[in-house]
């Protein structure tokens, strides 16, 4: 069984740049309707609830042919929310420092440039999706719930959502005021400690 996860923040604390009511209707409709869903799916397989929602998606080419579309899209989705929800606070924004840091200017040539890329990769994904920051330094993007972990790739340690649900009510069309306001939320403190550590779970 499956359950929200709290957020770490008020619903309001990442307003200059997410909006109180985009925040309470992602986190409280749309992330708990993966929940809910995913829920349902697993009922008919009491061996799959006890798994944590990292070994599902890994796993996902043997889940159950019947509920494989399921655990893939609603499984998907409870794990890359879980991870999102992370990614900011109302203390982020700004680089981030050490290893991580080193790593991206190594990768990129300077972080402006690594800005440019990720940014690029979100605003010319067709449809709704993801982008993420893997810990090769390499930005992928994925459609609809997917993720790197249902791929045989490493966990993300940053992921944005592009779906339009993320925000809409907030920038209608237009992503990339979206996506450009993001970045001052990133929580890049978690991130940092996220690419160090060995375990990488929501």
């Amino acid at each position: 069984m499956f359950f929200l996860p709290n957020l770490d923040y008020e619903y309001d604390a990442l307003k200059e740049s997410i909006s109180e009511d985009i925040m309470r209707l992602h986190h409280q409709k749309h992330h708990q309707s993966y929940i809910d869903k995913l829920n349902t799916a697993l009922n008919s397989y009491p061996e799959l609830q006890n798994s944590s929602i990292e070994e599902l998606i890994k796993d996902i080419d043997n889940i159950p042919a019947d509920v494989r579309t399921a655990v893939r899209n609603h499984g998907g989705g409870h794990y890359n929310h879980s991870l999102f929800w992370k990614c900011m606070s109302p203390g982020g924004g700004g680089e981030p420092e050490g290893k991580l840091m080193a790593d991206i200017i190594e990768k990129y040539g300077s972080f402006e440039t690594f800005i440019d890329e990720f940014t690029s990769k979100a605003l010319t994904l067709f449809g709704s999706g993801w982008v993420w920051l893997q810990p090769d330094m390499e930005i992928i993007a994925s459609p609809n719930q997917d993720n790197p972990l249902m791929f045989g790739q490493s966990a993300p340690i940053l992921g944005l959502d592009v779906w339009e649900h993320a925000y809409y009510l907030d920038y209608m069309n237009k992503r990339d005021d979206y996506i450009n306001n993001w970045w001052n939320i990133v929580d890049w403190k978690f991130v940092e400690n996220r690419y160090t550590s060995a375990e990488q779970a929501v």
